[in-house]
């Protein structure tokens, strides 16, 4: 039984790579309910390594991310990324949530965890 967040899977550069509607996953409208009429979905490719044991390699998993639009690149300082009131946060996200960070012109940006989001993924196990 797939999530029903899983949009499906992508040839990205010779790889198969999972999409993911982000915004359904951390509780927001999924994107077959929105009214938009696009016929292409933009995506971020999230790549998370995983840390590597004795027995193994370090490998990094990939995912695609489906979102509505994409503005641009931000880099912060992890030590700047603070927690975010629990007042402001649905339940849905938090799981998936690193925190919040406020830049110098006071925009407040959401972090989100890669290493969470790509917990959520269904495993070959299951």
């Amino acid at each position: 039984h797939m999530k029903p967040w899983v949009m499906g899977v992508y040839n990205w550069r010779g790889e198969v790579l999972w999409m993911v509607d982000l915004g359904h996953l951390v509780g927001l409208t999924p994107w077959y309910q929105k009214t938009s009429s696009a016929s292409t979905h933009k995506a971020v490719v999230l790549r998370v390594n995983r840390a590597s044991t004795s027995s193994t390699k370090e490998k990094s998993q990939m995912l695609g991310l489906v979102v509505k639009q994409i503005e641009d690149i931000e880099w912060c300082n992890p030590d700047a990324i603070q927690s975010p009131p629990s007042s402001t946060v649905t339940a849905e996200l938090v799981p998936f949530l690193r925190g919040y960070w406020l830049k110098t012109n006071g925009d407040i940006l959401t972090v989100l965890d890669g290493q969470a989001i790509m917990r959520a993924m269904p495993s070959h196990e299951q």
